[in-house]
């Protein structure tokens, strides 16, 4: 029985992305390591178009992992006013690199820019991020597809943590094709009885208190709070939102002293899209933030790449 207050109850009871992303990250390294000496090097290019600094963080985390685990790595940088026409050009040159074996567009992408038009002119060949539709097409299947990061890397913390799935009621909130869909597909797949929700639906919060496996990704600074959970449900947060309000730092983390001192010197703080004083003390185990679900993403990325290799160059 896990004490409320306990703190040595409490960090067993954390769901431990960081450390199972170390693993997958070793992995992706063994497995580099075994094309390197066929004389085979992952190739992974990253495009980047403007200066937004949540990407710009990314972009560089995705950058060392590329470096350690042995891939050749690099990173296009273009400036917000890229033209699109620009940027499809780039990418075409970039299918049809031979060494280029995974390409990631960072999104988001500046707002003259045709998103959709951009991810479906990568080759799915090449789609490190799983989000080209035909890809899309292929996880809805059960066939062999580069999946969306985070939604994989979550599932393989699950499966890593040993958290039941076959029959559990799972509920996803939150609907984008990057997260929510997949997510929820993933969880289908594994025998999981699934229901996507969102901000629309009615009676949020009864729905979720249904939940044995409650996947909060909907986008919005503690959201769900702890009338969502269900005693004894596991919660995956995948939110990342940074709040700069006092308000909302003594309301997320009262009592949390070194939250604060980070506050203070920063200006800022992340919060995902649970409230963690109410909806995490109600779970049996939960992803915090950050350390939870951001290290899998970045850690599934070079798995995705790496398989991309071995199936262009056998």
């Amino acid at each position: 029985m896990v004490r409320r207050g306990d703190n040595t109850a409490m960090i067993s009871r954390i769901l431990d992305g960081a450390a199972v992303a170390k693993t997958l990250r070793a992995e992706a390294a063994e497995g580099a390591a075994r094309l390197a000496s066929r004389g085979v090097v992952p190739g992974l290019t990253v495009v980047l178009v403007g200066d937004d600094p949540a990407s710009a963080v990314y972009v560089r985390n995705k950058e060392t992992a590329a470096r350690e685990a042995g891939f050749a790595g690099r990173t296009l940088r273009f400036p917000a006013s890229l033209p699109e026409a620009d940027l499809l050009a780039t990418i075409d040159g970039l299918n049809r690199d031979d060494a280029v074996d995974g390409i990631l567009v960072q999104l988001p992408l500046p707002k003259h820019i045709a998103t959709a038009r951009v991810l479906e002119a990568v080759d799915p060949s090449k789609d490190a991020d799983g989000f080209h539709p035909e890809n899309a097409g292929r996880l809805l299947q059960g066939k062999p597809a580069p999946v969306p990061c985070t939604p994989a890397g979550i599932l393989e913390l699950l499966k890593r943590e040993s958290v039941p799935l076959k029959g559990a009621r799972a509920v996803v909130v939150g609907r984008s094709d990057i997260v929510g869909k997949p997510m929820a597909v993933l969880l289908l797949r594994n025998d999981a009885t699934v229901t996507i929700a969102h901000s629309k639906t009615r009676d949020l919060a009864g729905l979720c208190r249904e939940a044995d496996l409650l996947v909060a990704a909907i986008g919005r600074p503690g959201f769900v709070t702890g009338d969502f959970v269900k005693e004894g449900a596991v919660v995956v947060d995948v939110g990342m939102n940074r709040v700069t309000s006092r308000a909302d730092l003594e309301r997320f983390f009262p009592g949390d002293a070194k939250r604060a001192a980070a506050f203070e010197k920063n200006g800022s703080t992340l919060v995902g899209d649970c409230d963690p004083a109410t909806a995490f003390p109600r779970a049996s185990r939960y992803t915090p933030v950050p350390g939870g679900v951001g290290p899998l993403t970045i850690a599934h990325l070079l798995l995705n790449t790496l398989r991309l290799c071995e199936e262009r160059r056998g």
